[in-house]
Parts: structure tokens; C-alpha cells; sequence
């Protein structure tokens, strides 16, 4: 029998092993962090598309005043993929992903489980993969001193921040392994948003 220290039992991850639990939690409060980010990044391109806009409508007015903002086609697409993929991880923790359970919901228990952790485990290996190769491409652009043509931008910076959001999604996809494997909740609806009425 595990037991749950005073300080583990609001862990959803209570009843791992205790090195588990930790690594557990830790992997949890990088997916809320996750989410935070992707709230971020997503806030900074409604800014700065906003702010192309204002600028495009005070430029018919105001000669001195610039047609566009040079980097803003550039920079949102940075933030359009920073904000998919830092938003992965907790959406994946909360089981905001879409997913088709009419197999899940009319098999027993234990083949749930299994199903659980086989698809688990898939999406582990290929976000592993995916990172991988990413972590490459980031890296060769580094090493190569690559910028954008618009803006002289360092792309392995945006290339880095996107690999850390799909390493986010793995380690998440990792711990739902390990969860289905110790029957643990799957989804923390703790970290969902509550609903507006």
C-alpha cells in the first residue's frame, strides 16, 4: 500500500511512488505554465495585429504615419505557432483534445485502460520524434547563422521556442503513459477554465 503524505494528497498523482508523484507533478506544473505561455503568445498577436490595423487606418489619414508595421506578418506567425504548441501540453492534461471515444466508452475497463496507455504511448513516441527533429532544425539554423529576410531574425529562435512547446507536449504525453499504466486520473479538470454564465 503507497501512502500520501499531507503535502501529496491535493496531487491527483497522490497515489504514484513518490519519485513518480514528483515527476508527475512537475510535468503537471509545466503544462499549467504551458498553458499560461500559449494564453500569452496568443494575447501578443491579437496585440500586434491590432496594432497593424490601427496603423494601416491612421495611415490613410496621417501621411507621416507608416503603411504596416514591417515585422507584423512575420512576428504573428512566430506567435501563431508558439501559441499551438505551448497550448498542447494542458489542453492534453485537461482532455480538451479531440478524441474518438465510441470504442473507449463500450469496452471493459482494463481495455480501456490498455487503449489508454497504447495511444499514450504512440503520441509519446511521435512527439519524441517530432521534437527530435525539430530540436535539428533549430539547432542546423543556429550553426548556420540563418535569419529572416525581413527582419534579420535569428530563426533558430522561434524554431527554439516552438521545440520547447512540442517538448512540453511530450513529456505530457509520457506522464498520461505513466498515469494509464498506474491508474491514475487521466484529466486534471482543475486546470480548466470555468465556465462564464
Amino acid at each position: 500500500m503507497v501512502s500520501v503524505t499531507p503535502e501529496a494528497s491535493h496531487s491527483l498523482n497522490a497515489a504514484a511512488p513518490a519519485p513518480l508523484r514528483i515527476m508527475l507533478d512537475g510535468i503537471d506544473r509545466l503544462g499549467r505554465l504551458d498553458g499560461w505561455i500559449g494564453g500569452f503568445c496568443l494575447l501578443m498577436l491579437t496585440l500586434l495585429m491590432l496594432c497593424e490595423v490601427a496603423t494601416r487606418f491612421l495611415s490613410n489619414f496621417l501621411p507621416f504615419f507608416p503603411p504596416t508595421i514591417s515585422i507584423a506578418w512575420e512576428y504573428s506567425s512566430y506567435l501563431m505557432a508558439a501559441s499551438f504548441t505551448f497550448g498542447a501540453a494542458m489542453t492534453l492534461r485537461v482532455g480538451g483534445h479531440i478524441r474518438v471515444v465510441l470504442l473507449l466508452k463500450n469496452a471493459p475497463a482494463t481495455v480501456q485502460r490498455g487503449l489508454e496507455i497504447l495511444s499514450a504511448a504512440a503520441g509519446f513516441a511521435f512527439m519524441a520524434f517530432l521534437t527530435s527533429a525539430m530540436a535539428k532544425f533549430a539547432w542546423s539554423a543556429f550553426l548556420r547563422g540563418q535569419v529572416s529576410t525581413s527582419s534579420d531574425t535569428p530563426l533558430w529562435f522561434p524554431q527554439a521556442i516552438v521545440t520547447f512547446g512540442m517538448l512540453l507536449l511530450t513529456l505530457q504525453f509520457l506522464a498520461r503513459a505513466i498515469q494509464a499504466a498506474l491508474g491514475l486520473p487521466l484529466e486534471d479538470h482543475r486546470m480548466k477554465a470555468s465556465p462564464v454564465e
